[in-house]
């Protein structure tokens, strides 16, 4: 039986006043917004901080601070939602293990949960799902069903609207981090979600920041190149090793996992000629010698000259002209498709559908990649801007203006993934992990 979907409906008192708890959001102003603006509707707006962090960029009435320990959260959580009579609670990063623990609690108590993201239709664009993304979406996963829910639906207006700049992103990034680093005593039991030392990632950042003119110049060399030798390759963009897209929606437990799959199925199955284009993520903190690695497992597999390594250079340049995209699930993935470009996914995306992207093995993929299909492709677009997609961003005055009263206005009218884009149960599965390689698990 196919999956329905669903309109979506909120418990609230006879007033419609409803209680919204805040958790853990990003490092930027657009929760305090969106709260201001839910209570100007008329509603209640809560937070619990878990760190000093979460404590400067709320900076507003109805706080709480949890100090306790993990393994009790969920039990405050069960009280703190009877006791403040909480309806419906806003979360960054679900997969986070206090986010987890709290995305638990709420579905046994009724509390509706909406998820706030970095948009899939980057860099212009915010993501608000109702009870969870990639493995966890209710996005409709049928081509038909989105064909079908987009009919009506107009095409969206692309034009860039909101300029954020990477110094903003690192000034927030560092106004939230580096008190829970030198305050840590005040929330002694706090555990952070990252897997590096935020004075590590610090410190690889600046080494990029130092170079960045030079790996600049030497990716546009290498694309120009690329460009004029007139032969096909491939290309697979790097995510962060931090992303919870790859830690808990895909089969590998580390991208160097991914890559040496990648890197196999190519040796054994691609065109003798073609290339493969590894393309770092412009925020990776340098803490991977990436590029050591790809050479290594190129060389061993007897790809030199056949693989190549770019830290920099214009990733929609790159894949307009390339046979085709393998990711992960990299929302780069997206701007492949809107571009016609055929794209492999390996592990678990919103976008992974039949009609839109490959689904054929990868060793296949290599001989014969399958592009979109112009109507899904289309269909898709519309739907997810319309559904699940608010314009602005998260790190300047007028995007996160823009953003947070546009999610505020959905979460206030109950049109969070409408319409049309509300499927029950969701429709896609969390992989299972794969045993890794003897090779890389040392």
């Amino acid at each position: 039986m196919k999956n329905a979907v669903h309109d979506i409906r909120v418990s609230a008192d006879r007033s419609g006043r409803r209680v919204f708890l805040f958790l853990q959001g990003p490092s930027s102003p657009i929760f305090r917004k969106i709260a201001d603006r839910l209570e100007s509707y008329g509603h209640t707006c809560l937070r619990i901080n878990l760190n000093v962090g979460d404590q400067i960029f709320w900076r507003r009435k109805g706080a709480f601070n949890y100090r306790g320990a993990l393994a009790d959260w969920p039990a405050y959580l069960e009280r703190f939602i009877d006791t403040h009579h909480v309806t419906d609670m806003i979360l960054l990063g679900e997969e986070r293990p206090y986010h987890q623990a709290a995305t638990a609690v709420a579905r046994r108590n009724g509390v509706a949960i909406s998820i706030v993201e970095m948009g899939y239709l980057r860099p212009d664009w915010l993501t608000l799902e109702r009870n969870g993304m990639s493995s966890n979406s209710h996005f409709p996963a049928d081509a038909g069903l989105i064909v079908d829910a987009a009919k009506d639906l107009p095409e969206p207006d692309w034009r860039k609207h909101y300029t954020q700049t990477f110094v903003a992103d690192a000034s927030y990034d560092l106004l939230y981090n580096l008190p829970n680093v030198f305050l840590w005593f005040l929330f002694p039991h706090y555990r952070r979600h990252g897997i590096f030392h935020p004075l590590a990632e610090y410190a690889g950042w600046v080494r990029r920041l130092l170079t960045g003119k030079r790996r600049t110049a030497e990716a546009e060399g290498c694309v120009r190149a690329l460009l004029s030798r007139r032969a096909p390759y491939f290309v697979y963009p790097l995510q962060l090793e931090t992303d919870f897209q790859l830690r808990a929606h895909s089969p590998f437990h580390s991208q160097k996992d991914a890559i040496d799959e990648v890197l196999r199925s190519f040796a054994t199955h691609a065109a003798g000629g073609t290339g493969l284009v590894f393309k770092v993520h412009p925020l990776d903190n340098d803490l991977i010698a990436w590029r050591k690695f790809i050479d290594d497992r190129a060389a061993a597999l007897g790809l030199s000259g056949r693989v190549f390594y770019l830290d920099g250079g214009n990733l929609d340049v790159l894949a307009d002209a390339s046979a085709g995209m393998v990711t992960v699930n990299s929302t780069a993935g997206l701007h492949a498709l809107k571009q016609g470009r055929p794209v492999k996914v390996l592990g678990t995306a919103v976008f992974d559908i039949a009609g839109l992207t490959d689904q054929q093995p990868l060793e296949d993929f290599w001989k014969k990649p399958t592009p979109p299909d112009a109507e899904v492709s289309a269909a898709m677009f519309r739907l997810l801007a319309a559904s699940i997609q608010v314009r602005g961003n998260l790190y300047s005055r007028a995007g996160t203006d823009a953003g947070a009263q546009a999610i505020a206005e959905r979460l206030h009218k109950n049109t969070v993934n409408l319409p049309g884009a509300f499927v029950d149960p969701p429709p896609r599965r969390k992989p299972q992990k794969r045993q890794r390689p003897a090779s890389l698990s040392a």
